[in-house]
């Protein structure tokens, strides 16, 4: 088994394993896919915002007067990674309406391949905020790292990452460039292969998600 980083939370309940094994199966049609991803994002946001700082505010309910906790601070911040990450930001936005929203694009040059940016667009206040960044795949992570450094650029200092598979070598080396980043994901898989896909993984997320062509995997 592979070693698993200090700061990686791997999320193994039962509900999202068996979302999961439907996600992976490749006969899983693309709306069944795109609901499912939205289903697993909730139970993964669950542990990934488990933390949340609150503090305790005076209501009344329609019996009698209480102190209660509410969410303290400034609205949540997600961060989509284009394009996949928008299958993961769907089911946030379902459980956090009032968060913000922040989108990173990013491609791999095909000669350096090294990510490059074609677009960033974060909220104001990063640093009041806590910021989930949300990207199904973690395969090599060049894309997470680099979006994860523009956030902080940005201010963000409460970070954390959701995704759903990752790579032991995506892992690792995400872990040793953002040692103080949390990540939550619902499986780290065996290994990438020759052409840096996932294996077994689940194919490329975003073709699934928006059902175009078919491509073996993310980076």
């Amino acid at each position: 088994m592979s070693t698993i980083p200090p700061s990686f939370t791997i999320v193994d309940h039962p509900l999202v394993l068996h979302k999961l094994t439907l996600m992976r199966d490749k006969e899983t049609s693309t709306a069944s896919f795109r609901t499912l991803l939205r289903e697993i994002s909730l139970l993964l946001a669950y542990e990934t915002l488990r933390d949340l700082p609150v503090e305790q505010v005076e209501i009344e309910t329609p019996l009698t007067p209480m102190m209660a906790p509410r969410l303290r601070g400034k609205k949540l911040c997600f961060v989509s990674i284009l394009r996949a990450g928008d299958g993961l930001l769907q089911g946030l936005l379902d459980l956090v309406p009032a968060a913000r929203v922040g989108h990173i694009g990013l491609y791999r040059d095909p000669v350096s391949k090294q990510p490059v940016e074609y677009l960033m667009k974060l909220p104001d206040d990063l640093g009041d905020r806590v910021t989930v960044l949300v990207d199904p795949m973690l395969a090599t992570a060049g894309s997470a790292i680099e979006a994860v450094r523009k956030v902080k650029e940005a201010g963000a200092r409460d970070i954390r990452f959701l995704a759903l598979v990752c790579a032991p070598e995506g892992a690792a080396a995400f872990a040793a460039a953002h040692p103080d980043v949390r990540v939550y994901a619902a499986s780290m898989d065996e290994r990438l292969d020759d052409h840096k896909y996932i294996v077994p993984g689940l194919g490329d997320a975003g073709d699934r998600l928006f059902g175009t062509k078919d491509h073996r995997g993310e980076v």
